[in-house]
């Protein structure tokens, strides 16, 4: 590994961190990006061996000229990623028109629209909910006399749960036809089931270099749409089960080289088109880091160092780093505006020997994510679950 262009470096503002570990293994990181570069972070500027900056990433003539420019000064381009959803497509156009290996546009589709990652969930075993693709009223009321209501209606290709609602009447369905995107809308069954995660660092063969996992205690649907406090947690042992179904989901995917967040639901009651209660279910493919502060949560709670093992897989295609103590990592998001029985500084106080960080979020983050964020590591679960309670008791 020589040459590896890293496609905004500097959002989210951790990612930096995943340029500077490549740049100790001795790798020449380029970055393109939109910040003027006496913006970014001294650690980035350390790592960055150049820097291009563009008037806009949304341009791809520009990012297509930078990476022509880059290439011309430093030579063939080993690796081009940005590990960021909202950039997956681009990344693949620019490997194609400048022979990349990695993700490709023919691997958009099922890395990226939800209708066609079913096939490859069937492929590895894993149950899927049932889906329509949105048509007219009349299709989807057909599709809903089969399912019953709530359903689920989301973009097939979105990022998180952006304009994703829940429908339960038929005055819904009409609001949703009133004021849905004009984008391809898929319809879903809903399913009664706590989202988990299996997020991974695989090698080149498509084996785990690193596993763990979160869990979910919101609906980010009811994070962005309802303004709710957002919290989560990464789990302090992996379950066997989310284990299995995440090394299955890699293998079917394809998935080489990157760090990925896959997403399940774990049912909460029978149902009858999926499964038993507790077991998994397929939600939805990410093929990059799980976003936000998860980086440094699997950090705090294993113990580790994901930005090393990232690069030392870019670098070496398996890593030494070791891997301490495991706990529960907790993120609390809390909104600007609200009340709270303990106030930030009371509930750092009473944490603090468990609170790890703390700070303000991003506002392009804070729709799903909150506007304040507390990070806490504990060794018994129901330490972290009265965590939990303190940090979103309203007043």
């Amino acid at each position: 590994m020589k040459n590896f262009i890293f496609i905004s470096p500097n959002f989210p503002t951790n990612y930096w961190q995943f340029c500077d570990r490549l740049a100790k293994n001795g790798v020449n990181v380029l970055g393109i990006g939109d910040c003027p570069y006496d913006d970014l972070v001294p650690g980035l500027k350390k790592a960055l061996t150049e820097y291009y900056k563009v008037g806009s990433l949304e341009n791809y003539d520009e990012v297509y000229r930078a990476v022509a420019y880059l290439t011309f000064r430093h030579g063939r381009i080993d690796a081009l990623e940005s590990n960021n959803e909202y950039w997956l497509e681009q990344d693949a156009r620019l490997r194609d028109d400048f022979n990349i290996p990695g993700f490709r546009t023919a691997d958009m589709e099922r890395i990226k629209y939800k209708s066609k990652m079913k096939a490859y969930y069937k492929q590895a075993g894993i149950p899927t909910a049932r889906y329509h693709i949105v048509d007219n009223k009349e299709g989807c009321l057909a599709f809903i006399a089969e399912v019953g209501y709530p359903v689920i209606a989301k973009p097939d290709n979105g990022v998180g749960a952006s304009h994703t609602c829940r429908i339960s009447n038929e005055a819904e369905l009409d609001a949703f036809f009133g004021e849905k995107m004009p984008v391809t809308y898929i319809m879903e069954e809903a399913v009664n089931g706590q989202v988990c995660s299996y997020d991974a660092i695989i090698n080149s063969n498509g084996d785990p270099i690193f596993e763990s996992g979160n869990v979910t205690g919101s609906s980010i649907m009811d994070v962005v749409n309802e303004s709710q406090d957002s919290f989560y947690h990464i789990v302090k042992n992996l379950p066997d089960d989310v284990r299995d179904a995440g090394r299955r989901t890699v293998k079917s995917f394809g998935a080489k080289s990157r760090f990925v967040h896959l997403e399940f639901f774990r049912l909460l009651e029978d149902q009858a088109s999926l499964g038993k209660k507790g077991d998994i279910v397929a939600l939805e493919v990410n093929m990059r880091p799980s976003g936000g502060y998860t980086p440094e949560m699997l950090n705090y709670a294993n113990g580790t160092d994901v930005y090393t093992i990232w690069a030392d897989m870019i670098t070496y295609d398996s890593t030494q780093f070791p891997q301490a103590e495991h706990y529960y990592c907790g993120f609390v998001g809390r909104r600007d505006g609200d009340s709270y029985a303990l106030d930030d500084n009371s509930l750092i106080g009473k944490y603090a020997l468990q609170v790890c960080q703390c700070g303000r979020i991003p506002d392009a983050l804070s729709g799903a994510m909150g506007n304040r964020m507390f990070l806490a590591k504990f060794t018994e679960y129901d330490e972290l679950m009265e965590f939990f309670r303190d940090a979103m008791q309203h007043v």
